[in-house]
């Protein structure tokens, strides 16, 4: 653990055992190799969580990274290592991923990063953004995202779909009630 709290026990440890099972070390590499190609700052990208952990607890990199993606965005890093400084720094990149139009399930917490307490949900995170990279004319990671399909329907088309009974509802042919009762019978 990284703050001065005393390690977890009981519960605690076994959620916490639990949400840490979830990291991916495959994906934290491809987040930071991503993130070093986006911002090239010669960064460790071990997929390891302690590294994954050291270079992203500060949110400097981060806020980098989102300056990276639209410049200008964070107009100050704290550059300090004070905890709500630091804290500032990971809050700002949070505002600007979801500005970006990263969902909000898919951000994590401050503390998620700072406190070492769900290292996955950072990755998520990254994850998300990486993919909408291309829409700032970066190099992105993961599957390309859809795009939207929308279709015009005439009034003639959607009245004429209403009429259709579609097999997925089944069939019932031959289908009775016959020889279905529920609990006991009634004797008389």
């Amino acid at each position: 653990m990284s703050s001065n709290r005393a390690p977890k026990s009981g519960f605690a440890a076994e959620a916490q055992r639990k949400i840490n099972s979830k990291y991916s070390e495959e994906l934290a590499q491809e987040s930071l190799e991503w993130i070093k190609a986006v911002t090239a700052e010669p960064i460790n990208t071990s997929g390891d969580t302690d590294n994954f952990f050291e270079v992203l607890k500060d949110g400097v990199i981060l806020c980098k990274l989102a300056n990276a993606l639209q410049p200008g965005c964070i107009k100050k890093v704290n550059e300090s290592k004070m905890a709500f400084k630091c804290m500032e720094n990971i809050s700002a990149f949070l505002e600007c991923a979801k500005n970006f139009g990263v969902p909000t399930q898919e951000t994590f917490q401050s503390v998620d990063l700072w406190e070492r307490q769900n290292l996955n949900s950072v990755v998520i995170c990254l994850q998300s953004l990486g993919r909408k990279a291309s829409n700032f004319n970066k190099p992105s990671i993961g599957p390309k995202e859809a795009d939207k399909n929308v279709r015009n329907f005439s009034e003639e088309q959607l009245r004429a779909g209403q009429n259709v009974i579609s097999l997925q509802y089944g069939s019932n042919k031959g289908a009775t009630q016959s020889g279905i009762n529920f609990g006991n019978t009634r004797h008389m």
